[in-house]
């Protein structure tokens, strides 16, 4: 029986790779992710990386992209569920206090994504996208400046709880969450 050989085709190989490129980062960093570990994470060819992707780039953007936009969409969720500004304050709190916005894992992948941004306009690009999703989140309860200000505590702070061990003050991230809503309503 000659002929050739069929592979199944695998539609999901391409999100694997990504999800793996994710995994390994939060794991190596970026300075520590290749394609071997990549595809040893995904479970795929070494080859099957070059098949759908141009260059370890490629694969940092888009990844980077998808770790933006799932956030973005956590974002994006909470705050349109609130009703009003004291909801949105409650809201911006959670996100800032819980795991549901930012894991410990979220957070290393964070801080991987803005580091390599300073050295891929790409990236650099999905970031600016990124704040821009937030802010338009926000601004469905506050003013500009005010979601400017809160923007920066939901990135900034949990940042800050990652490398200080420490439990975040609720009742002083929603005091403050507050208190700029208040000032520039």
């Amino acid at each position: 029986m000659g002929g050739t050989r069929r592979v199944a085709n695998d539609p999901l190989r391409r999100q694997r790779i990504l999800d793996a490129a994710l995994a390994v980062i939060a794991e190596r960093g970026v300075h520590g992710t290749s394609h071997r570990g990549i595809a040893a994470e995904a479970g795929v060819p070494l080859g099957s990386l070059t098949y759908y992707f141009d260059s370890l780039d490629a694969i940092f953007e888009q990844a980077f992209q998808q770790l933006a936009d799932s956030m973005s969409e956590h974002y994006r969720t909470a705050l349109t569920q609130a009703g009003d500004v004291a909801e949105a304050c409650l809201a911006v709190t959670d996100l800032i206090c819980g795991d549901q916005y930012a894991s410990a894992r979220e957070l290393t992948l964070l801080h991987e994504m803005y580091a390599y941004a300073n050295h891929s306009k790409a990236v650099a690009e999905t970031c600016a996208q990124w704040l821009g999703r937030s802010r338009a989140s926000l601004s469905q309860h506050f003013p500009d400046r005010a979601a400017r200000a809160i923007d920066a505590l939901i990135e900034g702070w949990p940042m800050h709880q990652a490398w200080e061990h420490e439990p975040l003050d609720r009742e002083l991230v929603r005091a403050t969450i507050t208190a700029i809503a208040q000032r520039f309503a």
